[in-house]
């Protein structure tokens, strides 16, 4: 399954409210984007003809010339499962720009977590820029995701 979001343009960081910065600078705005989510794509248990077909889904998406990037999603606790490998080379294969949201980073002790995340990166072939450790509970690395998404979707703006 995939679901689609369309996103409306947002802030720069830094720089103050969505109607204040289009009174001040009515260019100021990125244009808005969409967010294509595919929930849990190594967890469903599907026939391998669905497979095959997500992978169609997936192959046409990465192909398309205004994709910015991938937001890749990964639990830091767990490794990475045939599915994720497969995705890695699909992403490296198309040289598509990826940005890895390792998340629940708050169930580690700090030194585990640095460890697990230089761990993944070295399995996944990501460089330190395209890694970012995540706690949605201790709100850690958010404001650093929120920055690094802004210059996945429009370079040069962090």
């Amino acid at each position: 399954m995939l679901n689609a979001y369309a996103v409306p343009g947002f802030p720069r960081a830094g720089l103050g409210s969505a109607e204040g910065q289009r009174a001040a600078d009515p260019g100021a705005m990125p244009r808005g984007f969409y967010l294509l989510d595919l929930p849990g794509y190594g967890w469903a248990r599907t026939s391998k003809i669905d497979r095959a077909a997500f992978r169609s889904l997936l192959t046409h998406v990465l192909d398309r010339p205004r994709l910015a990037g991938v937001l890749w999603l990964l639990d830091i606790r767990r490794d990475p499962s045939d599915d994720d490998r497969a995705m890695q080379q699909l992403f490296a294969g198309r040289e598509t720009r990826v940005l890895a949201a390792l998340t629940k980073s708050d169930v580690l002790a700090r030194a585990a977590r640095t460890r697990r995340e230089r761990e993944l990166q070295a399995v996944l072939e990501l460089d330190d820029d395209q890694v970012i450790a995540t706690s949605a509970r201790e709100k850690a690395g958010i404001e650093e995701l929120r920055d690094a998404i802004a210059g996945l979707i429009q370079p040069g703006t962090t």
